[in-house]
């Protein structure tokens, strides 16, 4: 009975170190660890281009803007054609 036990443990431990080999070697071998810091390390370098591309696009838009010290303002922005249409109305709710 001992001997059973005894056979049955290295049985165990033999399959396990069998299993344990087989995929540690798929790890090692860097396939699906390689595949995933590959994929994060390209994500990573894509998002700090975007960023380093905004902050140079901002810069550059705040330094125009500073550089003109003669902006224009449109003066008739936001007016509308008949600025007295309104105020007919008003005046007389009743006309057309």
């Amino acid at each position: 009975m001992k001997k059973n036990l005894v056979i049955g443990v290295i049985v165990a431990l033999s399959a396990g170190l069998i299993v344990g080999l087989v995929v540690g070697s798929s790890y090692s071998s860097g396939r699906s660890y390689k595949a995933g810091y590959d994929n994060g390390y390209d994500k990573a370098i894509a998002d700090a281009k975007s960023t380093q591309e905004a902050l140079a696009k901002k810069a550059a838009d705040d330094a125009a803007a500073a550089a003109n010290p003669f902006k224009v303002v449109n003066p008739l922005e936001g007016v509308e054609a008949n600025p007295f249409e309104e105020t007919a109305k008003k005046l007389n709710p009743f006309a057309k």
